[in-house]
């Protein structure tokens, strides 16, 4: 089969798209013929050396993939061949054959595309347990989303709205913020002047909560902006830069900072993962969410896509296909 192979860390440039061999299912793994493989930014750090994990070289790239269930190893019944599924792995989605653990893999609604099922994983997973479990999210609180055009940035805002949030989203130029609004938020600011905005837009209260996959200095921009009992969600640095935070705001404003970790939630709380795939599902079945792809490439192009995703450049989520390659 054809893959994309990290062969040593470096420069994203550094892929490789060839031949390997095929994944054989283990005891209690299902293998994916992919139709549909997802390009989140962690996959553009893992490839640079810089994410939490570094397994050995070489390595297949990649966290989730879509498509339909080609053969199953031992122990496992609930799935069969031909079925459509959706999988969460640590590593080796950038190709055309896929082995996940069976706890990971999702029956997929008939009526779901696999690119949107892709979306729901790793982007709206993140959303989703950030808002859910880490934040307490409630109906007729304001969410603060920093970061509004990008993967997770999409899912928090719509998210945020089934929740029954009032939602202001934050994005860097007009083309993004219209897809802020587009999406379903409330208000679309730019980083400019944003502390001003946030007192204007709030009435002086300050948001609920605030979630932050940008980092750098919009971070201390959210914490000043905290509502009393707000809390403040660390998802990630996009940015480039790991903020520092004041202490004393938190202490003026009994705000708390909250972490989110979503690989360890996975890892950790399965039973609470599974449902919230469940409701995310639901959601999408019944109209009450939709994904956003930016754009859909060959599998061959996993370099160019991530790329342009670490450069901030996708608006929503980006898709490789790996058919026809």
């Amino acid at each position: 089969m054809k893959a994309m192979v990290c062969h040593e860390y470096g420069p994203i440039s550094g892929l490789r798209y060839e031949d390997v061999p095929d994944p054989v299912p283990g005891d209690k793994e299902v293998l994916i013929n992919a139709g549909a493989i997802g390009v989140n930014y962690p996959d553009g750090l893992l490839v640079q050396g810089l994410y939490q994990m570094k397994p050995e070289t070489p390595f297949i790239p990649g966290m989730e993939a879509a498509g339909t269930v080609a053969a199953v190893g031992p122990g496992v019944s609930q799935f069969k061949p031909g079925e459509r599924v959706v999988a969460m792995v640590d590593r080796g989605a950038y190709a055309q054959k896929v082995a996940a653990p069976a706890s990971r893999v999702f029956a997929l609604p008939e009526t779901m595309p696999f690119d949107d099922a892709c979306a729901l994983m790793c982007a709206w997973g993140t959303a989703h347990h950030a808002l859910r479990q880490r934040a307490r999210l409630q109906s007729g609180e304001t969410l603060l989303v920093l970061g509004g055009a990008g993967s997770t940035g999409q899912a928090a805002i719509s998210i945020g709205k089934a929740i029954g949030a009032r939602v202001i989203a934050v994005a860097s130029s007009e083309t993004k913020r219209e897809a802020c609004l587009e999406s379903g938020a409330d208000v679309a600011l730019p980083y400019e002047d944003l502390r001003d905005a946030l007192k204007r837009e709030t009435g002086g209260r300050g948001v609920d909560v605030a979630f932050d996959p940008v980092g750098g200095a919009a971070f201390e921009v959210a914490a000043r902006a905290m509502a009393r009992n707000g809390r403040l969600l660390v998802v990630g640095f996009a940015s480039g830069e790991i903020p520092k935070l004041a202490a004393n705001l938190v202490l003026l404003k009994e705000s708390s900072v909250v972490g989110v970790f979503w690989g360890a939630f996975v890892n950790n709380e399965p039973d609470a993962y599974a449902e919230n795939n469940r409701e995310l599902f639901d959601w999408h079945t019944g109209g009450v969410i939709k994904t956003r792809i930016d754009e859909s490439r060959p599998l061959a192009e996993a370099a160019d896509a991530l790329q342009r995703i670490l450069d901030r450049g996708a608006i929503g989520k980006t898709i490789l296909i790996p058919q026809g390659d």
